[in-house]
């Protein structure tokens, strides 16, 4: 799947040295060939869980409970209604961006802006995942249990996709490969 770019040459000496530092032959195209993909793979676990979470609360709205919902359980479900489309959108555009740069010998770049919008998606479906849980924990059991679930939702999360990468890393004393 490696992209054939104007310019592409065989590799130089210093560049073949530092993918093999890495455990790697590869050039820089066939790198971000290899981190696109790696990052799909990733998108398409996240991808899935975010649909499931929209489909689950489009429906919330046509229950017959919901007209019963209070002031602040409906602020909850349209912030976190919106917050998991913001999540869908972020997790969807590295492939609308690809197809709109494919062709230009972008991949690079693709990929390091893919990252990014990756990473802001994830951010972004914790507080979905947050306030999901603090509406269901408030309408099934109570506001103080929806606050506690909802704030343990945000701990667990972030601990889980941020400090523990953060700090495997960090103990491995390794830098992120560049993108």
């Amino acid at each position: 799947m490696s992209e054939n770019h104007p310019g592409d040459g065989p590799r130089s000496a210093g560049t073949a040295a530092q993918d093999q530092s890495r455990g790697r032959d590869e050039t820089p195209l066939e790198r971000a060939d290899r981190n696109f993909l790696e990052l799909l793979q990733e998108l398409r676990v996240t991808q899935t869980g975010v649909q499931l979470l929209f489909a689950f609360l489009l429906t919330l709205a046509f229950t017959p409970r919901f007209p019963s919902l209070d002031a602040l359980q409906r602020a909850t479900y349209v912030t976190t209604l919106l917050l998991a489309v913001l999540a869908a959108a972020l997790f969807t555009a590295p492939a609308a961006l690809h197809r709109g740069l494919f062709a230009r010998g972008a991949k690079p770049l693709v990929v390091k802006v893919s990252s990014r919008l990756a990473g802001a998606g994830l951010a972004v479906l914790v507080l979905a995942l947050t306030g999901s849980v603090l509406l269901v924990v408030d309408v099934a059991a109570s506001r103080t249990g929806a606050f506690v679930a909802a704030g343990a939702t945000l701990v667990v999360c972030g601990a889980l996709w941020g400090l523990l990468p953060w700090g495997l890393a960090r103990g491995q004393g390794e830098e992120r490969e560049p993108v």
